[in-house]
């Protein structure tokens, strides 16, 4: 069975390495329009934004491993056209990759929205270009403006503020990540981010961006050395969609990873497959789910039962704040904290809890390690709210 993966990333490797490790010994094909190896994006926002380590460090295995294994990888080459009758894949460069199953892995770029003009003169942080043409910016500048209030938003400007650069982050609601944290842990991110010299311009409009000035919806202009857009990001369905492949915000799939055509199938950040526990289709652009899926999605190539079927993770760190997060939650939740909260400086040390009718949805531990296999145990079950705001129940005897 020959299969070629279209994409380079880290769910992309992953695959690689578990068809290989499980006993797959047909041709194995990697096509990734980045011209390197294939790496893992958390680093860019973290270790090498900050520099304290450098992007090599990111590289999921070395070019030996490819060797050592067998398999074909193909760089700096965009997939063109996927014939789906024909099992081809045709590259940018003429080349033509015949396959027996195909697994689309082609990731997600920066969102940039029809309603900010000029929001592609930006700066980005997505991919190893971002990460070195930011890292240069931010040498030679001493203001930085984020737009943007998510995640990737959040730990730019951790980064900006490292290099003690003026900071100013620009968001439309009145505290980041409320649509997933909810106003509490919301306001408490905003406060860890003011008390580290961060101005946030919250309830704006952007209406324009360039690379150096943010116009905003009333018409003031703000300008910076560095304009960071971070809102978001888009998946990269254009061609499976050229292919005649189901679409919806992502690629669909099911529980398998299959696509609309049984030999193609779709994983990591383009992928909206459906959640056996959930009953619904959910696209998850974060480390752990490339991991997972890549690893799941090889098993069923090779005809094992593997399904989607466990809760998104994902990590950050900022500033002296390392928080890990398990499930999915709503700003809309409920919200249960174990311990308290800091007054902002980022390092208290607490659990907290999303819940909705009584069932946990999510939980977050901030400072706080090896507790995540018990965090994990708890969503999806019915716990009492006092139960679990409790310090003096175990956190094991909470499922």
């Amino acid at each position: 069975m020959d299969i070629v993966i279209i994409g380079g990333g880290l769910a992309a490797a992953k695959a690689a390495a578990a068809l290989r490790e499980n006993g797959h010994d047909g041709a194995l094909t990697i096509v990734g329009d980045e011209d390197r190896l294939p790496y893992e994006r958390p680093p860019l926002s973290k270790d090498v934004l900050l520099g304290e380590a450098p992007l090599d460090d990111a590289t999921v295995q070395p070019q030996e491993w490819y060797d050592e294994h067998d398999v074909r990888l193909v760089t700096g080459v965009a997939a063109e056209r996927l014939d789906v009758e024909a099992h081809r894949v045709h590259l940018a460069d003429g080349q033509v990759v015949p396959y027996d199953k195909a697994v689309l892995a082609t990731g997600a770029r920066p969102a940039v929205p029809d309603s900010i003009a000029g929001g592609a003169d930006a700066y980005f942080l997505r991919n190893a270009a971002d990460v070195e043409r930011l890292t240069a910016a931010f040498a030679d500048a001493s203001s930085v403006i984020v737009v943007g209030g998510g995640w990737i938003g959040l730990e730019v400007a951790a980064a900006a503020r490292h290099h003690d650069l003026s900071t100013t982050v620009v968001l439309r609601g009145d505290v980041p990540l409320a649509s997933v944290m909810g106003e509490r842990l919301g306001r408490y991110f905003a406060d860890v981010h003011t008390s580290h010299g961060v101005t946030l311009r919250t309830g704006e409009r952007v209406d324009a961006v360039t690379a150096r000035t943010v116009r905003l919806g009333g018409g003031e202009v703000l300008e910076a050395d560095v304009v960071v857009l971070g809102v978001g990001a888009t998946p990269n369905v254009e061609l499976a969609e050229a292919a005649g492949l189901l679409v919806d915000d992502g690629v669909v799939t099911d529980e398998h990873f299959a696509t609309s055509h049984p030999d193609v199938h779709a994983i990591g950040d383009v992928a909206s497959t459906l959640h056996t526990g959930r009953g619904e289709a959910v696209r998850v652009e974060h480390w752990d789910d490339a991991v997972r899926q890549g690893e799941a999605v090889a098993s069923v190539l090779l005809g094992q039962d593997a399904a989607y079927d466990w809760e998104p993770y994902f990590f950050t760190d900022q500033y002296d704040l390392g928080m890990e997060y398990v499930g999915h939650g709503s700003g809309d939740d409920d919200v249960v904290v174990r311990g308290e909260l800091d007054d902002g400086a980022g390092d208290g040390e607490f659990i907290v809890f999303w819940q909705r009718d009584g069932v946990v949805t999510a939980a977050m531990n901030v400072n706080i390690w090896d507790v995540q296999d018990d965090l994990r145990a708890l969503v999806g079950q019915e716990v009492s709210a006092e139960r679990l705001a409790d310090p003096n129940v175990e956190l094991a005897d909470l499922a």
